[in-house]
């Protein structure tokens, strides 16, 4: 994981909270951001710059959810990509990004307090939805994968149906995540949803998902032609180990 600090300096290892049921706390998020410059969870935009860019034109209407005090979205400005809406539910997060993102002359970029499971925007108005480990978050303390509790399945269903909601009609949702396909599948595959569900594995040792969903595009039979493009062997590295990424597997 990379933090944002002064090469001179020595640099700070991020430290997690005590119990993973505190990311779902807004007032830990708050105090994390108010002493944190940069965090990049699973893995920072070199990894899957490729993958970006074969799926977001410049010119795209490009809405991040969760950005917290990541630099994807000035990395996406600097690849062309300046049509940018930022949100994350802390305050503390939207001011700090809105400071940063003026200090570097990032001017054009929105950042918005905002809950991804109510996004406050009009129907059909992003060309691309884009998360980062932020829906990983509400799937900790989930219970069983296989069967998580009521209100997690709560919780993802209203943000995937605010961002379905969001997208234009050939819009698509960029989902990079630690969850698993077999898990992520009845969710994204919801009879209410009308995009297509793939996904692309990166990564060295420890895969990541690179999920794509394109609205308009699901298939009369999507449990079998909604198939990955490589199948990932699981093998923690240390590094991963040591990061707070491995929560949510």
């Amino acid at each position: 994981m990379d933090t944002d600090q002064n090469p001179e300096a020595k640099p700070k290892k991020t430290v997690g909270p005590s119990s993973t049921s505190a990311y779902r706390d807004p007032q830990y998020w708050d105090e994390r951001f108010s002493n944190e410059e940069h965090y990049e969870w699973l893995k920072d935009y070199s990894h899957f710059r490729h993958l970006i860019q074969a799926h977001i034109k410049p010119g795209s209407s490009v809405l991040e959810l969760g950005c917290g005090n990541s630099q994807l979205s000035e990395e996406l400005y600097k690849d062309g990509i300046t049509e940018i809406t930022c949100t994350d539910l802390s305050a503390v997060a939207v001011e700090k990004m809105r400071e940063r993102l003026s200090y570097k002359g990032y001017k054009e970029i929105k950042v918005l307090e905002a809950d991804m499971l109510d996004l406050p925007f009009s129907n059909e108005c992003f060309d691309v939805v884009i998360e980062k480990g932020t829906m990983d978050v509400l799937f900790v303390d989930s219970g069983d994968p296989w069967n998580p509790q009521p209100e997690t399945v709560t919780k993802v269903t209203a943000m995937l149906e605010s961002v379905h909601r969001v997208l234009k009609p050939d819009g698509i949702f960029i989902s990079i995540s630690f969850g698993q396909p077999h898990f992520r599948r009845p969710f994204f595959n919801a009879p209410k949803f009308t995009w297509s569900f793939e996904w692309i594995t990166f990564g060295d040792g420890f895969h990541y998902f690179f999920y794509i969903s394109r609205k308009g595009r699901r298939s009369p039979n999507c449990e079998e032609s909604c198939e990955k493009h490589d199948q990932p062997s699981i093998n923690l590295l240390h590094e991963e180990l040591e990061s707070e990424d491995y929560i949510f597997g």
